[in-house]
Parts: structure tokens; C-alpha cells; sequence
């Protein structure tokens, strides 16, 4: 195999070419081949050559023509939205909500499944109502897995993708000790082997989904926050303008410590913010302090009950959410003192809820608890992309990896001859000298 002085072979030129190419229609087309030389920095030969290999494996079309100054039109490409699929499941605290996406992330069908009773996060009716789940949507979208490119899975907890024998999950809240989700899955043969799991914490794809497509697109340094039965956030230090290679760090900030021998978390510590601000706390609180929900079977129920007392002039209810708004400010300031963000957005079914009711007390309460300087430059918003934020982030898992690769499929054939040695040296001489140009 022909290496070159970098140590990149033939084939990671290759890979790496599509992939730009890719990216670049994904994210910003359609656009000719004319106009994706400069963006990509490859030469005119070599973006002829990606895009004939992209066309003939189905992954791009024409999306018509356009006029050119004084030369023939120039026929526009895009991304062929059918030519693969993903599914993205969010494993929640309340439901699993399975959904179905063509490569465009257009959504195909979709199935929800109720988690009861409260409370029990059994890991067996888990991998059921994700096979279940899988077998629905695909049945109802009328497809099969042969272009199915990944199934992405959002889980609440810490996630180990080293783990021997495929990942497992750390979810100390919910009673996971070391779950081996991955194996438990690929057990049901819900896909075939071939078809990867990606399983990623909730925060990470949630944050992942609105730095692509939804309120934090353009940032590079953001904060995205999961808020709902616990909170939880993605941290975002070097996002791409165009929406692409935004790959967060998960951050178990609902347990940073607020309140030192404050109220006992569901991880069993004193003090934590999720203790304060977490919608399965904030429901306590307002129990313990003589309110309740009524004949509400389910968290989401009992938030949107407590929000028509608080709107209602209730005065208990009032003052849950008035110590709520300040403890997420409070926590939102340590964020904005310890990473800077530009941004912080806002998402999760119970943030989508309570935002509307307390944004403007966060904001205030986290410039009052940080520090000046890196206040004045962040702001503080809803996302943009509602409850199935964290679907589409988990989609987004095998697309990342497609793209990754080249866009090769997992059960696709790999290329057995590689293009000629003097081919690909002219290559790389033309590319680096359009990047000196």
C-alpha cells in the first residue's frame, strides 16, 4: 500500500477527499463542482474524481442547473436524501422514543413507549421497547436495514465505549452498575450484525443535534444543557461553523455540589444541583411543601400541572420554580466561570416546559453569580430543535461515523484496487498547491 511523507496511505487520501466533499454538500449545498474546489481545497481532478465515485454509489444527485457568466450552466449537487438511513433512539426517564431518518435527517416514522411506573429504569423492558421500537418504524417507513447505516441510542449516564465486549453505561442515578447495553441489544437481532450501535450519553447528542442544525449553529465554545427528570450538559470547545465536527464532551454537571449537606440527590449525595433543579426534584419540592399534582400518572403531567398553579397565582407553586430559576442560574454561572461559552442553550422535555415560565430569572441570577467579563459574552437561550433533539443527536452518531469513513456503508464492499501511485502523488501536488494559492 503506497504511504506517503505524512504516513497517510492511498486510501486515507481517498477517504478523506469524500469525506470533505461530502461534508461540504451536506452542510452547505447544493453546489456545483466548480464551487467545490476552493471550498474543499482540492484540485479540479480530484473533485471530478470524488464526486463520479460519489454519484456512482448512489450518495449524490443533481439538483439542477445554474446559469454561469459566459460559460455552459453548471449542474448542482447534492446529497441523495434516500440513499441511506439512521435510526436515533432517546433512551429517557419518562419514555424511549424510537425514530427513523433518511440521510438528510428527514424523519421517516417514529414510535414512542411509555416507561411505568415512575421510577423503574429496568434494563430489560429498555432493550424490549428498543426492538420493538426498531422493528415499528422500520415496518412503517416500509424499508429494510440494507441501507441502514447505524442505529444511535441517547442514554442518562456515563457511557464507556472501551469496555470489553461493546459499551456499557454507568447510570448511577437510574441503577445502572456497568450495563452492558451494547451486547444486550445486539442480542434481540433487531439489525443485522454488520449495522453498528452507537451509544452515546443524551446530553452529548442532544448537544451534537443543535450545534448541526438548531440554536447553535455559528458557535464555536457553547454549553448545551439536557434538562429533565436530571440535568446534564455537552460541552462544546471547538465547533465548526458550518455545523460539522461538533463533537461535545458529556458533563455530569448535575452533580456538581450547590449546597454543601443540602438536599440528598438520586446519586445518593449531599447537596448536588440536581437536587434543586432536576424535574423529579422540583416535583418533591413542591410535594413537600404541601402542593401536588393531582391525579398525574407521569412526570411530564405533574410539571405541567405544577406550571398552571405557578401561572394560576398559586404561591407555593410560585416559589418552587423562583428557587428552581436560581439554582439553574447559579449552576449556569459555574459554567460560564469555567468554560467561557459563547452560548448556552436550553433543552430537554422539562427545559422545552419551564423555559418559557423562567428564562429571564436564570439569565439574571447567572449574571449575578459569575464573573463580569465572561457573562457579558455569553448568551442564554432555548434550543431550537424541541423534544426530539436528542433523536436527531443520536442519529447523528453513525452519520458522523459515515461521514468519517468516506461515506462507506458498514455491510458495503471495500474498494479492492486503489488508484495508481503517480495518480495520487499528482493529486497531492495539485491540492497542496491550491492551498498555497
Amino acid at each position: 500500500m503506497t504511504t506517503g511523507r505524512s504516513g497517510r496511505t492511498v486510501r486515507d487520501l481517498r477517504r478523506g477527499n469524500r469525506s470533505a466533499v461530502l461534508q461540504r454538500l451536506y452542510f452547505g449545498g447544493p453546489m456545483s463542482r466548480q464551487e467545490l474546489g476552493p471550498v474543499t481545497g482540492l484540485s479540479s481532478g480530484s473533485v471530478s474524481n470524488v464526486v463520479g465515485e460519489l454519484v456512482a454509489d448512489g450518495l449524490l444527485e443533481e439538483a439542477g442547473v445554474v446559469d454561469s457568466d459566459g460559460g455552459r450552466p453548471r449542474t448542482l449537487l447534492r446529497v441523495a436524501p434516500h440513499s441511506a438511513h439512521m435510526i436515533g433512539i432517546d433512551v429517557g426517564e419518562t419514555r424511549v422514543r424510537v425514530e427513523l431518518f433518511d440521510l438528510t435527517l428527514t424523519e421517516l416514522a417514529r414510535t414512542e413507549m411509555p416507561l411505568k411506573p415512575r421510577g423503574c429504569y429496568d434494563v430489560g423492558p429498555i432493550v424490549d421497547h428498543v426492538r420493538t421500537g426498531i422493528a415499528t418504524v422500520l415496518a412503517e417507513a416500509g424499508v429494510g436495514t440494507e441501507r441502514l447505516l447505524g442505529v444511535g441510542v441517547g442514554v442518562p449516564g456515563i457511557v464507556d465505549r472501551q469496555a470489553p465486549g461493546g459499551t456499557v453505561v454507568h447510570g448511577q442515578t437510574i441503577g445502572w452498575d456497568a450495563v452492558p447495553l451494547e451486547a444486550l441489544l445486539r442480542a434481540t437481532g433487531a439489525v443485522p450484525p454488520e449495522v453498528p450501535y452507537i451509544i452515546d450519553n443524551g446530553a452529548r447528542t442532544l448537544g451534537q443535534a443543535e450545534m448541526w442544525f438548531g440554536a447553535g449553529r455559528g458557535a464555536r465554545e457553547a454549553v448545551v444543557v439536557l434538562f429533565g427528570s436530571g440535568v446534564g450538559a455537552s460541552l462544546i470547545t471547538d465547533g465548526s461553523p458550518d455545523g460539522g465536527n461538533t463533537e461535545g464532551t458529556p458533563l455530569e454537571w448535575g452533580h456538581l455540589t450547590v449546597s454543601v449537606r443540602g438536599r440528598r440527590c438520586r446519586c445518593g449525595a449531599l447537596g448536588c444541583l440536581e437536587a434543586y433543579t432536576g424535574a423529579e426534584s422540583l416535583l418533591a419540592r413542591w410535594a413537600e411543601q404541601g402542593g401536588g399534582p393531582g391525579d398525574a400518572v407521569d412526570e411530564e403531567e405533574a410539571l405541567s400541572a405544577l406550571l398552571v398553579a405557578a401561572d394560576g397565582g398559586d404561591r407555593l407553586a410560585r416559589e418552587v420554580l423562583d428557587e428552581t430559576a436560581e439554582y439553574l442560574g447559579a449552576g449556569l454561572s459555574d459554567l460560564i466561570n469555567l468554560f467561557r461559552p459563547e452560548r448556552i442553550l436550553i433543552g430537554g422535555w422539562a427545559g422545552l416546559m419551564l423555559g418559557p415560565h423562567i428564562l429571564p430569572a436564570v439569565r439574571e441570577h447567572a449574571g449575578r453569580y459569575a464573573l463580569r467579563h465572561p457573562a457579558a459574552r455569553v448568551t442564554i437561550e432555548m434550543g431550537s430543535l424541541g423534544p426530539d433533539a436528542v433523536t436527531v443527536g443520536a442519529a447523528t452518531l453513525p452519520l458522523s461515523a459515515f461521514f468519517a469513513s468516506g461515506g462507506r456503508r458498514p455491510s458495503g464492499p471495500q474498494p479492492q484496487t486503489e488508484p495508481p501511485g503517480w495518480r495520487t502523488a499528482l493529486d497531492t501536488r495539485d491540492e497542496a498547491a491550491a492551498r498555497r494559492g
